[in-house]
């Protein structure tokens, strides 16, 4: 089952083989068309009707509006009237100046779950490598829907180039990601300027990431951190519950089984154990599908994984 419904791409072949290749640097307006974002949100009243057979009475409801897409008419959500739509067509924007401009280079887009969610993300041109081979690129992920699942985000993300592996970039306090909720106005010059597009906030996260190349770790300190990460919650308040078999599984592929394990960046070192935790939210964590395993390493409560394991391993090169 996929939740993608339509995508673009540049360079590699993405994370389920599907979606549009495209020459590298095209034009705006080609993306939209081939990443399937060439249509709008329009929105109508919610009517409803009552009374018997087909004498029933049409009535309003005027608290909410029903979100469809222009193209093919098909229902998105039923939100509140104060709802703040963005446009398929503006997350593509957002990126114009940043093409043009900045230095920055599309590398994929699309659609998900028929339309209710949509995403762009941009390789940043900045990049660094870690012990002469292991490779890492700062990107800039903008996401929205438009059924209220998630508020539009602009997102700093880095890619470890040997296993594909995202992380969101942490910068300082505001963790590297503006978040828009759909009360409010979608202002992208003002999401830019929060974002602080700056090699300065890169070269920041690089340095740490040469901190944890650097920090050894013994099994101990590997069983710790991960019993601190890989847990959920009990009912009644009860402790934290370990999930062993993800611990077996991240344990695995931290001893050797990763892609990128036995680099001199990553083995026995903290870094080589930070990604064998987002190897496993994004590649092998159990999900219904690529595409639900993706959407929840970018959004969901895999991202959330990847940040617990971010901020333990800040602790060691603290």
């Amino acid at each position: 089952m996929h939740l993608v419904e339509t995508m673009a791409y540049t360079g590699e072949k993405p994370w389920h083989g599907l979606g549009n290749k495209l020459a590298p640097q095209q034009p705006i307006e080609v993306w939209r068309q081939q990443a399937g974002m060439d249509w709008k949100i329009e929105e109508s009243e919610v009517r409803y009707i009552t009374g018997n057979n087909n004498l029933g009475v049409i009535n309003a409801f005027p608290e909410q509006k029903v979100l469809y897409r222009s193209d093919t008419r098909s229902p998105l959500a039923v939100v509140s009237k104060r709802f703040k739509v963005v446009q398929p067509g503006e997350i593509l924007e957002f990126y114009r100046d940043l093409t043009s401009q900045s230095g920055f280079e599309l590398e994929t887009a699309g659609v998900l779950r028929e339309g209710r969610k949509f995403w762009a993300l941009a390789r940043t041109g900045q990049s660094t490598t870690l012990k002469g081979r292991d490779k890492v690129d700062g990107y800039l992920l903008l996401a929205t829907a438009c059924d209220g699942t998630l508020a539009t985000t602009a997102q700093f993300t880095s890619v470890r180039v040997v296993c594909n592996n995202t992380l969101r970039v942490a910068l300082g306090n505001n963790n590297g990601a503006v978040k828009v909720p759909h009360r409010s106005e979608f202002d992208p010059e003002a999401v830019k300027r929060q974002l602080g597009i700056t090699v300065a906030s890169w070269d920041g996260f690089v340095a740490r990431m040469k901190a944890l190349v650097e920090r050894p770790v013994d099994p101990d300190t590997v069983e710790g951190l991960l019993r601190r990460v890989l847990t959920y919650a009990a009912p009644d308040g009860r402790p934290d519950i370990v999930n062993e078999q993800a611990l077996a599984n991240v344990r695995a592929l931290y001893e050797g089984g990763g892609r990128g394990a036995m680099l001199p960046s990553s083995r026995g070192t903290a870094w080589g154990l930070l990604n064998s935790v987002t190897e496993f939210v994004d590649h092998h964590r159990r999900a219904r599908s690529d595409d639900h395993r993706r959407d929840a390493a970018w959004f969901g409560q895999g991202a959330q994984l990847k940040q617990r394991a971010w901020d333990e391993a800040m602790k060691l090169v603290a």
